[in-house]
């Protein structure tokens, strides 16, 4: 396997994410580095597809992927180092857990005033929804 990530990768893991959302995800910021996967014309065109906006951090500059970094020491530090996977699959599938059963739905995030991803998602689009219709 190459040791980059593979543009068909992250497009795959963007519709997965896409579908797992109704396909409500257009206005999504999706932050990343300069990876060649990330700046791939197929990745790009799919975000203009699904209304993602990209932001991609600038070289030299580590608080760009901060909040990335943030979420994959919080996945490692609750799930990845506490278990050992016997196959790619299991591990798929436990993380996919993780996300959307736990970070997603019942852990309270402080830079979100304390409530889950889901409750903020759901107030954005409800005052989206309340400003579009006045």
């Amino acid at each position: 396997m190459a040791s980059h990530l593979r543009a068909e990768l992250v497009c795959d893991a963007l519709d997965e994410a896409a579908a797992t959302r109704g396909g409500k995800i257009s206005g999504v910021v999706f932050g990343s580095d300069r990876g060649s996967q990330y700046t791939s014309g197929d990745f790009g065109q799919l975000c203009l597809d699904l209304g993602v906006l990209q932001s991609v951090g600038r070289t030299g500059v580590c608080w760009d992927n901060a909040p990335v970094e943030a979420f994959l020491a919080t996945l490692k530090k609750e799930l990845i180092h506490r278990r050992s996977f016997r196959t790619r699959a299991e591990a798929r599938l436990a993380i996919r857990h993780w996300i959307e059963a736990w970070y997603n739905r019942r852990r309270l995030h402080s830079g979100l005033g304390y409530r889950t991803p889901i409750e903020w998602q759901e107030d954005h689009y409800r005052q989206h929804t309340e400003r579009m219709a006045a």
